[in-house]
């Protein structure tokens, strides 16, 4: 991708972690996942071992088993494979940086460490350039997620310290709602792809100029969310207006529930028919098997299906 100079546009899957029933890595089905997504979504470029795929409450080995085998089934078939590598500890994020590179993944992207954060900026930068320099030949983005990790500086001041700083940087996956920082960065780094990654405020980012959008609704909403993509290109803003809407009342019934990410991946296994298993504590499921038909039906009224 980088090596190429290829930019990285559309949707981007933000892969579920499968699982059995005992929450142990299910990786039988990892196949049949990229097939659903190439095939039923229209999706071609996927992020794993992120936070949708619980990539923190994995052990090291465990991500790098999943990196190995989504990177094998992808390979001839999906655009990108953008693992992600982000750890609380540097040595083992330079560790899985330096495995992606080995198992052939198209670029790699870190999330701040969350629980002994920067002090400022630079320390930020600074911890970044290491996991980047584990795998200089991939194309570096920083996952910006601030209402996880509590780290708020500013992205577009972050773009320009960590183009001067780190030579295979190449962007953010921009997961935040501060879209006047989202637009600065657009706009002062054209060179650079920012990927939005709040699914139900994607056309306000298309809007400013959002190079594609990485998130985990694209795993059974993919196909939907091309439409609006392609009607937002066409200029048909209405459209894309009303198809937004749609997705935005579909999550608005699910957070109305107080589900959240073990429901999403429920839902992910309810609508693809691929048993993604359980979640790992110290999430749990709240969304029992009646309400499987709850949301089958949200998403036909909705017109998702």
């Amino acid at each position: 991708m980088a090596s190429d100079g290829k930019r990285l546009k559309g949707l981007v899957a933000a892969t579920f972690t499968p699982m059995n029933l005992n929450c142990e890595v299910n990786l039988s089905i990892i196949q049949r996942y990229v097939d659903y997504l190439l095939h039923k979504q229209n999706i071609k470029n996927i992020f794993v071992n992120g936070t949708t795929g619980e990539g923190m409450s994995l052990s090291i080995q465990e991500r790098k088993r999943l990196a190995e085998e989504w990177v094998k089934h992808a390979r001839g078939k999906m655009d990108n494979v953008i693992v992600h590598v982000g750890c609380l500890s540097l040595e083992d994020s330079k560790d899985l940086a330096g495995h992606a590179a080995s198992c052939g993944a198209d670029a790699i992207s870190a999330v701040s460490p969350s629980f002994i954060k920067p002090s400022c900026p630079d320390a930020l930068v600074m911890y970044m350039k290491a996991v980047a320099s584990a795998a200089p030949s991939l194309p570096f983005y920083y996952y910006h997620i601030p209402s996880l990790t509590g780290v708020t500086f500013p992205v577009n001041d972050l773009t320009g310290r960590m183009k001067v700083n780190i030579p295979s940087f190449r962007g953010v996956k921009f997961s935040g709602t501060n879209l006047m920082d989202f637009s600065l960065c657009i706009h002062g780094y054209r060179d650079c792809d920012f990927l939005f990654g709040v699914d139900e405020q994607l056309l306000g980012a298309l809007v400013f100029g959002a190079h594609g959008a990485v998130g985990s609704t694209y795993n059974y909403l993919g196909a939907t969310t091309n439409k609006m993509l392609t009607a937002y290109e066409e200029g048909d803003v209405e459209k894309a207006r009303k198809i937004q809407c749609r997705i935005q009342e579909f999550m608005a019934f699910v957070f109305a529930l107080g589900w959240g990410l073990p429901e999403f991946k429920n839902i992910m296994s309810t609508m693809s028919g691929i048993d993604l298993g359980p979640p790992r504590l110290p999430l749990t499921m709240g969304c029992k098997p009646e309400h499987q038909e709850k949301i089958r039906a949200e998403m036909k009224r909705l017109d998702l299906v």
